[in-house]
């Protein structure tokens, strides 16, 4: 089901195969039939996460790169939408003549040569299903890899499936049912799981292992206790713990090349586990009601304060119906704010006022994508007294659109896959605040917008100012805006929450979590 931990195993497993000195090329499967994740409301599936080359993907795929430090590519992330658009563009250009397509082998052999691409240049390939075992929509993916599984020497393939052992609280057992259920499921289509991972709250028990076993067809070593841990980058320990690398390495008939220490991440964890204090960041978003769709953001502050050795305790800010009364009481509760991406007009004009008061009262302030353009808007109104400026995308007929489409989206009507997407250079100023954070001239960034700040407003904002001090490769488009005079003060068009690792956090989040916690030491002066 939903939440249970799938992209969690996928990633530490591929972290650990990596960190064994193996080639790990992830790749996650969605049923859904959209194309890309990119035109789903965060409300129904969590964050859209961007890849380097605009792949617009689930939030699964920024698990994998933060667990591996890498970037990965379009070929990773599949959909049902895209297959089926791949088989209709190749039937239309004749490349089925004379056949009836079908599923089998149609489908299958097109999911099947979409995995093998990468046979060549990697060791193993990690392939993580969505959906739940039974679902329609994953199926024909589950049968394609079953023919995968039959094509290759049995050493060649490893199944491992992830289910679920709940604990009723009369009972208080746990109860191995929902398993059974869900792995008899997979025997009827032909698939026989080699490894069980058991999610639990607590450690499996040694009669519940024997009891999976028994009536699963595996082992009773190649039942993993899943259970749950406070930190999830302390899972893939827990996993050395329970040696699954020795039920995989059996499998798969390899050893390890090295030992997989992760020394560099128990340092990191050991710096999470005794913090030297503490600051609360708020999340000013209009998405707050679902926790995953600011994902990468949370990630992003734990990164920044784990190698700061400061507890980020990030809280989330609804800006849709927010009151001056509330903004006090968030102002005096946080550290500091960030105002994340977004669509559309609900919540914005709580995000200005949050702004405003930000700026005036010197709190520390990160605003990226949209949140650059809601600053931008606050500044023009306020500081510029450029009354009722706006963003076209909220107000078509605003006196002064500081924020307008970008030129080359004005004539686009398709919505998906055509926004400004994925990595770009971004040339930073010297001297400026941000040049300080990155130490470089030119840094590249991922970034997911359409609308941009008008270049006609800003002469009138760095006359008031407002400075810009990162632009793009040709100065046509503002990357960066910041206030100098400010404790921290800065907005991104780009989002560097989507290259922050933990092993390696984005700059501009560790100096603003560092910006917050001088900011709490003043505050009890």
């Amino acid at each position: 089901m939903s939440g249970l931990g799938k992209g969690l195993l996928a990633a530490s497993l591929a972290k650990l195969l990596s960190a064994s000195g193996y080639t790990v090329a992830p790749i996650k499967f969605d049923g859904y039939l959209n194309v890309d994740a990119g035109t789903i409301n965060p409300f129904k599936h969590g964050e859209v996460f961007v890849l380097d080359d605009g792949t617009e993907t689930d939030m699964d795929l920024g698990t994998y790169e933060r667990f591996l430090n890498a970037s990965l590519d379009s070929w990773s992330s599949l959909t049902g939408g895209q297959i089926f658009q791949n088989m209709i563009e190749k039937e239309r250009q004749g490349e089925f003549l004379g056949q009836d397509i079908q599923f089998i082998p149609h489908v299958t052999n097109e999911i099947i040569s979409w995995i093998r691409q990468k046979d060549d240049i990697v060791d193993v390939t990690l392939v993580e299903v969505g959906g739940t075992v039974g679902d329609i929509e994953n199926a024909y993916f589950i049968e394609a890899l079953r023919q995968l599984a039959l094509s290759c020497d049995r050493s060649d393939f490893c199944w491992v499936h992830v289910t679920l052992i709940p604990v009723l609280a009369v009972v208080g057992e746990q109860k191995t049912k929902p398993t059974q259920a869900s792995v008899k499921t997979l025997q009827g289509m032909g698939v026989q799981p080699d490894i069980l991972l058991c999610r639990s709250e607590k450690p499996l028990k040694l009669d519940v292992r024997q009891k999976v076993a028994l009536f699963c067809n595996i082992s009773a070593s190649d039942v993993i206790s899943g259970h749950d841990v406070p930190i999830i980058y302390e899972f893939p320990f827990q996993l050395l713990e329970e040696e699954i690398l020795t039920s995989l390495f059996n499998k798969l008939q390899i050893g390890p090349k090295k030992l997989p220490t992760l020394s560099t991440w128990r340092n990191i964890l050991e710096k999470i586990k005794n913090p030297i204090g503490e600051v609360v960041v708020g999340i000013g978003g209009k998405y707050t009601a679902l926790g995953d769709a600011y994902v990468s953001i949370v990630k992003a502050l734990t990164h920044a304060g784990a190698h700061l050795g400061i507890e980020v305790n990030p809280i989330f800010i609804e800006t849709t119906n927010i009151n001056e009364k509330d903004i006090d009481h968030q102002i005096q509760s946080c550290d500091g704010i960030i105002i994340p991406g977004g669509f559309g007009y609900r919540g914005i004009e709580g995000k200005i006022s949050l702004i405003t008061r930000l700026r005036e009262d010197n709190i520390p302030f990160l605003g990226i994508c949209l949140g650059l353009q809601c600053a931008i808007i606050e500044y023009a109104r306020n500081v510029c007294d450029l009354e009722n400026a706006n963003s076209t995308e909220f107000a078509p007929d605003t006196p002064h659109p500081v924020i307008d489409l970008l030129p080359s989206q004005r004539t686009v009507y398709r919505k998906g896959g055509t926004m400004r997407l994925g990595l770009y250079p971004v040339v930073i100023s010297e001297g400026t605040n941000v040049h300080a954070i990155y130490g470089e001239i030119e840094i590249k960034e991922r970034f997911r917008h359409r609308y941009e700040i008008n270049p006609d407003y800003v002469s009138q904002l760095v006359t008031k100012g407002f400075t810009f001090s990162g632009m793009s490769s040709d100065s046509s488009v503002v990357h960066i805006g910041e206030l100098t005079n400010h404790r921290f003060f800065v907005g991104t068009q780009y989002h560097p929450e989507f290259l922050s690792r933990f092993e390696q956090p984005a700059p501009l989040f560790k100096t603003f979590v560092e910006s917050c916690w001088e900011h709490k030491k003043d505050k009890k002066k």
